[in-house]
């Protein structure tokens, strides 16, 4: 059974490596995995998309000038739908760049040549070279969050704004301390006082993605309460729902995963597919490479075509 983002022999290179033809199969060899050695450019693109038309070649262009401090994989959204949707992939052209197996920027619809070049640099290390430190202070930060002390993480996210006061990955790490703080209000207040340029930024999205599931978790209920609803009717879909959600409140991650795959498996197409977009918002909070995103990608994927 294939996976939705699952390991594969990658495809083939294109001028000097640099330069590939992804899909799904690949996704974690071409672009999760080869980020940890070198950044990644990934280009969601189509071919009726006017837009795509320029953008793609000028990508390709100065991925070749940068000779080997980036690499470029192509993604066709028509051919990948389903790895466009849990990229939650809206409009095209849309460009992400990915660190370390996390996105770490990016930008959608036509940019200039000055633009492009300039994340470019950034993706391969000018900025960050020239500010000894933050890379991995940005690195120690996360992992303190994940570990779940945000108190201590959001102090050193503070650092390195001081720093660099428009440092998209520390802005969003320190809106999803706040999250995780309890100060919902002041994370939304950080999110929605950003420029346009940086709250589209991966992990700016992310973070609000964060912000918007923690709302709805907040009325969710008490879980001991929907845990009864669905004891005593397992096709309550509505309460099976609400309940991933308070599981998801209360920082039982996995809990809210299997609740939201127990609930896609009984009826894919309840509310719309609910069920399935929850998950891929779930997926973003958690980032790509957390283990729980693989692990339920997967799972997800043997529903979708079980």
């Amino acid at each position: 059974m294939e996976t939705l983002i699952g390991g594969s022999q990658g495809s083939q290179p294109g001028a000097n490596g640099w330069i590939k033809e992804g899909d799904t199969s690949s996704f974690v060899e071409d672009v999760l995995e080869a980020s940890v050695q070198v950044p990644v450019i990934v280009d969601f693109w189509a071919t009726w998309c006017q837009p795509c038309k320029t953008l793609g070649p000028l990508l390709e262009k100065l991925v070749k000038e940068a000779k080997g401090s980036v690499r470029l994989v192509k993604v066709n959204v028509d051919k990948n739908q389903e790895l466009a949707a849990q990229m939650r992939i809206q409009s095209i052209p849309a460009v992400y760049a990915f660190k370390n197996g996390r996105p770490v920027d990016g930008f959608v619809g036509a940019v200039t040549e000055s633009q492009v070049k300039a994340f470019i640099q950034r993706l391969a290390g000018a900025a960050v070279d020239s500010k000894p430190g933050i890379e991995e202070a940005l690195a120690e930060a996360k992992a303190l969050l994940a570990a779940g002390d945000a108190a201590t993480a959001i102090q050193l996210f503070q650092d390195i704004l001081g720093e660099d006061p428009e440092n998209a990955v520390a802005l969003g790490g320190a809106a999803r301390c706040l999250l995780q703080l309890g100060q919902a209000d002041e994370a939304k207040r950080l999110l929605d006082n950003l420029p346009p340029e940086l709250a589209k930024h991966a992990e700016i999205t992310a973070a609000r993605t964060a912000l918007e599931l923690a709302e709805q978790a907040g009325q969710a209920g008490p879980a001991a309460e929907l845990r009864r609803s669905v004891a005593v009717n397992p096709d309550d879909h509505q309460a099976r729902f609400d309940l991933a959600m308070a599981y998801f409140a209360g920082g039982e991650r996995e809990a809210a995963v299997d609740e939201l795959l127990e609930l896609y498996r009984r009826n894919k197409g309840w509310n719309e597919e609910a069920a399935r977009k929850q998950l891929v918002k779930l997926f973003e909070a958690f980032g790509p490479t957390d283990p729980l995103t693989i692990s339920a990608r997967k799972r997800l994927s043997s529903l979708m075509f079980a």
